[in-house]
């Protein structure tokens, strides 16, 4: 595989080029959530991976506007971190064996893509900070806001419900087996 050869000549070339990794990050999202909605077995999972499919959606528009309001065209620079991400959440789309444990499966890649979106849009917004961008910076603080809010949502979920839910079984022999 070979990687883009990047220049950056000021914060602010680093700054869209992360911006234009965020927003094809984003677009992948729209695409991948329906699928983890559809694979999940417990209602309120179901209802978060929607729920956040919207918010995903404002996210694509909101960083419309911060590229208009930066005077640059929105393009996607293809995110590979997210393309791999994606890549484990489809393993566990297709995973067999028991729902409640493909369930936590399925949060904890959802986990993986919101950490990896949180410390993108915690970088983003201190680089329009640091370069007097109060406006974008607080536009990327409101979607920085909504990813941790949606992790916060999936671990409620999996300590309230599917984790409680899921079989506690370990191999025979194993360090975990009681």
């Amino acid at each position: 595989m070979a990687f883009l050869s990047l220049e950056f000549r000021n914060l602010n070339d680093l700054l869209v080029q992360q911006l234009h990794d965020l927003y094809d990050a984003e677009q992948r999202l729209t695409e991948a959530l329906p699928k983890m909605a559809e694979a999940a077995t417990s209602s309120e999972l179901k209802s978060a991976f929607n729920d956040h499919l919207r918010e995903t959606q404002g996210h694509v528009r909101r960083l419309e506007q911060v590229f208009n309001q930066m005077g640059c065209e929105p393009k996607r620079e293809t995110c590979m971190a997210i393309k791999g991400l994606i890549a484990e959440g489809d393993e566990m789309i297709t995973a067999k064996g028991d729902d409640h444990v493909r369930d936590a499966g399925l949060i904890a890649a959802a986990q993986r893509v919101e950490h990896y979106e949180m410390a993108g849009y915690g970088s983003v917004r201190t680089f329009a900070q640091q370069l007097g961008m109060q406006e974008v910076a607080s536009l990327l603080q409101k979607t920085l806001d909504e990813e941790g809010a949606a992790d916060k949502k999936l671990t409620r979920i999996a300590e309230g419900f599917v984790n409680v839910s899921t079989p506690q079984g370990a191999p025979a022999g194993s360090q975990y087996a009681s």
